[in-house]
């Protein structure tokens, strides 16, 4: 199984795209599983730019029912229409994403030849034996949901106790790191003493909301952390009035919760000749920043 997160960066302006910069959706990969993270306008021809597949699309997660957060999900549901989309494809968000999907299914007329489950969620949501899935309110004058993306540590054996204890590789190796005790010989080998636990990956999404004291515990520890970055420190009053974050805010809270990297993202078109600008001050307060910009690629492992 691949150990890598693979995430595109498919689309990282605000609520008016620019030349440079789409609407919002960014494409997680981990294995079998491929999860977009809101649907902005023109999506579509994003996948097509990163030379992506959208019909490898296994879940999509809506922050908010924004336009330049969900625009792009009629067309290309569409799309997976008329591709013959052979799976379940499941949709997640805040409350009223039922009845906007219902609505919008109503509106634009096509062929429903795949099933669709809609699910308005918070706390964990969804989890296997690989990863899960966390939903947790936000504040932007609709409802809003932030999300983390957490991939299970995996069970290892420790090569050096292995080879004190005595027990030879083999056939019961798979039983030790299935968490397991076997008996060899008569002995017993205990797997959590032959073991050891590999840290969780975790990464996080924080799109559009007021600065709020939910985020910190709810980001807490992430490896990366992707957050809105609409304003800069000098317009903090319309970062409150319009209800997003500042690249300072964003710092402070990657700060608090120590996270490994800062992703800033949904970038407002008054600083697209000068991103520089927000990544700057960000830098001042946590250093392992970053400013994406479209179809930028980050892999985590």
């Amino acid at each position: 199984m691949a150990t890598k997160i693979k995430i595109t960066f498919l689309g990282t302006a605000d609520a008016i795209p620019s030349v440079r910069r789409n609407h919002s959706a960014v494409f997680l990969s981990y294995d079998a599983e491929n999860i977009l993270f809101d649907c902005g306008e023109g999506t579509q021809r994003q996948f097509r730019k990163a030379r992506l597949n959208p019909g490898k699309v296994t879940r999509i997660l809506i922050t908010h029912l924004h336009g330049d957060h969900v625009l792009g999900l009629p067309g290309l549901m569409q799309t997976l229409s008329l591709s013959n989309y052979n799976k379940t494809l499941y949709i997640y968000g805040p409350k009223g994403t039922k009845q906007f999907v219902r609505e919008m299914l109503n509106t634009f007329k096509f062929q429903e030849n795949y099933p669709i489950k809609v699910e308005e969620v918070s706390g964990n949501f969804f989890e296997n034996k690989h990863f899960y899935l966390e939903a947790e309110k936000m504040i932007h004058g609709i409802p809003c949901n932030a999300y983390n993306f957490v991939k299970k540590g995996k069970l290892r054996i420790d090569k050096k106790k292995l080879k004190k204890s005595g027990l030879p590789e083999g056939p019961l190796l798979s039983k030790i790191i299935q968490g397991k005790d076997v008996v060899y010989q008569g002995k017993k080998f205990k797997s959590k003493a032959l073991t050891y636990q590999d840290k969780d990956l975790k990464v996080s999404f924080v799109m559009d909301t007021l600065d709020n004291k939910r985020i910190v515990p709810f980001v807490k520890g992430a490896d990366v952390f992707v957050s809105e970055s609409t304003f800069s420190l000098e317009e903090k009053d319309k970062a409150e009035k319009h209800k997003h974050l500042t690249s300072e805010q964003a710092a402070k809270i990657a700060k608090k919760a120590k996270v490994g990297k800062l992703i800033l993202t949904h970038i407002s078109a008054r600083y697209d000749k000068n991103p520089k600008k927000i990544l700057l001050e960000a830098k001042k307060i946590f250093r392992k920043s970053e400013v994406v910009k479209d179809l930028d690629v980050l892999e985590v492992e």
